[in-house]
């Protein structure tokens, strides 16, 4: 079947935060909505039909997962990612940031200190503070053709003591990096080293473009799996982050018993129905889907890419190695960061994500999200070109 994602689908009134929460954020509601990270294609048919048989069943009452809710996973990493996984290893969250939070509950105590490596997913800044815990920032250093790198010898000059965890993004948002074998082996040697614990947030591992592959850490060395907690989801990939559905791998059977125990001391581990069967759905069902709109997401990289080169070359655009967001670098249009800002929604009328929401090394950066109709983005880069 040929999936058709130049379909326009209206999301106004759906409850959407992409587009009902704009006024809250932006102070406008007429803006081009390219910032929250979901998708504005339907949900695949094979998702929404597995929910619509469930509810020829008249009664939603308390559900469980099923084997075949691990199951479904298991197979898709072995065969997409060549992931041998135990179901002994896998939990549940009902979200990334979730698992997160639990991690962090579970694994570290009050005043421990905690790397993220900027610029970042903002929560991985709240999950930390939030939870009382000490954030240390380790920048990603770029190098002379913009390309963001992780930067060892300032991680290894922060660590002490107090030092428990490390938060990584893989592939990272928003730059857009795929970590090689040989960053993530460094990694992990320094996590050995130090006895740090990595949360490797991993939810937009299958958006990876050629010739770059996913690399999940845990999969390097079982001394590295040891020291590791993956958490990742189906909602990205298939657009279903509104069924609240994630899974987290632990292999360290203490990790593992701590996490299951702050998650059931917080009653989180139940989930939902629509959103277990969707998982199913999507891992046994959503190759071929996720095939086509690989290529389509690709496509739309390379449009905005070659568009920004020729039309506003005071805006720098990166193809990111994976995800579906690009980080605009607006510095060489010589405005301040809220001059930007104000052109973005007041004169472009777009809706993008702050770049200093994700550190202060984000400033002058802007993320754009383009898993949207091509034809969206042809209208937002025409209101980007004739402001900038």
């Amino acid at each position: 079947m040929a999936y058709n994602f130049d379909e326009i689908i209206r999301r106004e009134g759906s409850g959407s935060i992409k587009y009902d929460k704009m006024n809250f954020f932006f102070g406008k509601s007429d803006l081009q909505p390219l910032w929250v990270a979901d998708m504005d294609f339907a949900t695949p048919d094979f998702i929404l039909d597995a929910i619509k048989k469930r509810l020829e069943h008249p009664i939603l009452g308390y559900s469980m997962r099923q084997a075949s809710f691990n199951q479904s996973f298991m197979n898709w990493v072995k065969k997409r990612h060549n992931w041998q996984l135990q179901e002994n290893w896998l939990d549940f969250s009902p979200g990334v940031v979730s698992a997160l939070a639990i991690s962090i509950l579970a694994l570290t105590k009050k005043d421990d200190k905690i790397i993220i490596q900027t610029p970042v997913y903002h929560p991985f800044f709240e999950v930390v503070k939030g939870n009382e815990r000490t954030l240390l920032e380790n920048p990603l250093k770029t190098d002379e053709s913009g390309n963001y790198h992780m930067d060892f010898d300032h991680l290894n000059s922060i660590i002490d003591t107090q030092t428990k965890m490390i938060i990584i993004s893989n592939p990272h948002n928003p730059v857009g990096r795929v970590w090689t074998k040989e960053e993530l082996k460094k990694l992990g040697r320094i996590a050995i080293e130090n006895n740090l614990i990595i949360l490797s947030d991993d939810i937009h591992s299958d958006f990876i473009f050629d010739p770059n592959r996913y690399i999940p850490i845990a999969s390097l060395s079982s001394e590295i799996a040891q020291r590791t907690v993956t958490i990742t989801s189906p909602s990205k990939t298939f657009n279903i982050a509104g069924l609240s559905t994630s899974i987290v791998v632990i292999s360290n059977e203490t990790y593992k018993q701590k996490y299951a125990k702050k998650l059931t001391d917080m009653h989180l581990f139940l989930g939902n129905i629509f959103g277990a069967l969707a998982f199913e759905s999507a891992y046994e069902n959503g190759e071929k889907w996720l095939e086509q709109i690989l290529r389509y997401l690709s496509a739309n990289i390379n449009f905005t890419v070659d568009y920004i080169n020729k039309h506003i070359p005071l805006i720098r655009a990166y193809k990111p190695e994976g995800t579906f967001l690009m980080w605009l670098d607006f510095s060489d249009t010589g405005l301040s960061h809220e001059t930007i800002k104000s052109k973005l929604i007041n004169e472009a009328k777009i809706a993008l994500n702050d770049g200093i929401s994700f550190g202060k090394t984000g400033e002058k950066y802007f993320r754009m999200n383009i898993a949207t109709p091509r034809e969206n983005i042809l209208k937002a880069l025409k209101s980007l070109e004739k402001v900038f």
